[in-house]
């Protein structure tokens, strides 16, 4: 298991936390395995999937030492402590819960908690949030909604999630944000089925380079 700090040094590494949805251990973990093979080095596994934590497990158990593996959908305290049972590095939500943040404190692991609005990503943030994942991000706006509440909360790291392609992923960074969350446009269930996971690694290579690209105009930028 990865301390906080390593899991949020591998999140501004790479700026992007793919969203793990399969049926099962084994097609998560040809699918992380491609995607880490394509430069991505934090993975979220969806809760809403059959045997989620034991597939965590499993996964923690093959490809802990290489990449972060948190769990994403938790949306209460037990689903949270059995997450971190399974090896989990870090939770993160679509809603902010509270008791859910108070369980990674406990842990000292990194929590995701969502929101939408000011007074919640404030909320979200005060309640002791690592970064709070702005969500459903694309339909509120995409880049300039991330923009709007960094004017105000420039000291809130904000994960954008929710409609982020690899056509807007470099908008979502010069807009503010800290990292994206990404689901079916890296893995799909369509490919998994077909077995077809070097998709997974290409699409992981392009947003690795799309994000790296950003951040070298950001930078520049910034310098001047």
């Amino acid at each position: 298991m990865k301390s906080k700090d390593a899991v949020l040094a591998l999140l501004r590494e790479t700026g992007i936390v793919p969203a793990v949805r399969t049926e099962d251990a084994a097609s998560a973990i040809k699918s992380i395995e491609a995607i880490y093979r394509g430069g991505i080095r934090a993975v979220e596994i969806i809760l809403a999937v059959p045997d989620a934590v034991h597939t965590i497990e499993q996964v923690v158990d093959a490809l802990g030492g290489q990449l972060a593996i948190g769990a994403g959908t938790v949306l209460d305290a037990e689903s949270a402590e059995a997450c971190f049972a399974a090896g989990a590095d870090f939770v993160a939500g679509p809603c902010l819960n509270t008791a859910t943040i108070e369980v990674a404190q406990r842990h000292s692991k990194a929590a995701f908690p969502g929101a939408l609005t000011p007074t919640e990503v404030l909320a979200a943030w005060r309640a002791g949030a690592d970064a709070v994942k702005i969500y459903p991000c694309g339909l509120a706006g995409g880049p300039k909604y991330i923009r709007s509440l960094k004017a105000p909360f420039p000291e809130i790291e904000m994960i954008a999630n929710g409609g982020v392609t690899l056509e807007t992923v470099g908008d979502y960074l010069k807009a503010g944000a800290f990292a994206v969350g990404v689901g079916s446009g890296l893995i799909d269930a369509s490919h998994i089925r077909e077995g077809r996971f070097v998709v997974f690694e290409e699409r992981a290579r392009r947003f690795v380079e799309a994000i790296a690209k950003t951040r070298h105009l950001i930078n520049a930028a910034a310098i001047g």
